[in-house]
C-alpha cells in the first residue's frame, strides 16, 4: 500500500510541475464533457436493390388441389382462405392477385438476362370476417419460385420456397382502412409486389455520401466504398 501511495504522489507532483506555466483560472476550471473527444456516430447503412434480370414473362400456377374454406372461423383449416373479394372462384382470384403483384414488382426489371418467372402457390391464408372485424391477424402467402432463361428454358434460380406475410388489421382499424381505400387486396398485392422485387434483385449496402467524397463503388453484397475526390 505504501508503494502505491508513493507512486500516486509522484504522479501528482509531476502533473503539477507540468502545469506550472498555465493560468491559475484555467487550471482550476471545472471539466466539461464538451472538452472531451466525442465519439462520432457511425454512418447508417442503407440497402439498395438492383435488378439482376430482364423479366419477359410471368407464369402463375394455383393448383386446383389447394383446399378452399369459406367457414367463418377464426382459423379455418384450409390452403386458401380469402374474403377480400366477393364470393367466387377463389383459385382464380388468388391467381389474379399474384399476376398483378408480380407484374408490378417486375415492371422495371429490364437489365440482365431475359428470364421467365414462375410461381406455384402453396398457401394463401387471409382472414375471415370473424377475425377481420375483431382481433385481426396475418396475411400469409407461400409459393415456390423458379427463374428460367427465356432463351433456353434452363433454370437459373430455384425452385425455392418463399413466404410473404403482412399484418391484417382488425376491428375499427380494419373498417377505417376499408373506408380509406386500403382494402385487403391492396395490402396483399403491396406485400407480394415488394417480395418478388426483393427476391429477384441483388442487394447493395451503401452509406451516406460524405463531403469531399466521390462516387460510391457499386459492389454486390459488400459495403459501397467512398472514393476521395482529388484536391
Amino acid at each position: 500500500m505504501k508503494a502505491v501511495r508513493i507512486i500516486l504522489a509522484l504522479g501528482l507532483a509531476l502533473g503539477l510541475s507540468a502545469c506550472g506555466g498555465t493560468d491559475l483560472a484555467s487550471r482550476n476550471a471545472p471539466l466539461h464533457t464538451s472538452d472531451l473527444p466525442q465519439a462520432q456516430p457511425s454512418a447508417q447503412k442503407r440497402v439498395v436493390l438492383s435488378s439482376q434480370y430482364n423479366v419477359t414473362e410471368i407464369r402463375i400456377t394455383v393448383p386446383r388441389t389447394l383446399k378452399v374454406s369459406e367457414a367463418n372461423l377464426f382459423y379455418p383449416n384450409a390452403d386458401i382462405v380469402w374474403r377480400g373479394e366477393p364470393l367466387g372462384d377463389r383459385h382464380i382470384q388468388v391467381h389474379s392477385i399474384f399476376t398483378d403483384a408480380f407484374g408490378m414488382g417486375t415492371a422495371q426489371m429490364k437489365s440482365g438476362p431475359e428470364v421467365i418467372v414462375e410461381a406455384e402457390v402453396k398457401r394463401f391464408h387471409g382472414v375471415t370476417e370473424k377475425t377481420r372485424y375483431t382481433v385481426g391477424g396475418v396475411f400469409n402467402m407461400e409459393f415456390v419460385l423458379t427463374v428460367r432463361s427465356a432463351k433456353t428454358g434452363e433454370v437459373l434460380d430455384g425452385p425455392r420456397f418463399v413466404e410473404a406475410n403482412a399484418k391484417a388489421s382488425g376491428g375499427s382499424a380494419a373498417i377505417e382502412e376499408e373506408q380509406a381505400g386500403r382494402t385487403q387486396r391492396v395490402v396483399v398485392i403491396e406485400t407480394l409486389r415488394a417480395k418478388i422485387k426483393q427476391e429477384l434483385s441483388q442487394k447493395y449496402e451503401m452509406t451516406p455520401i460524405s463531403r469531399n467524397l466521390g462516387p460510391i463503388a457499386l459492389t454486390p453484397g459488400r459495403l459501397m466504398e467512398q472514393v476521395p475526390l482529388p484536391l
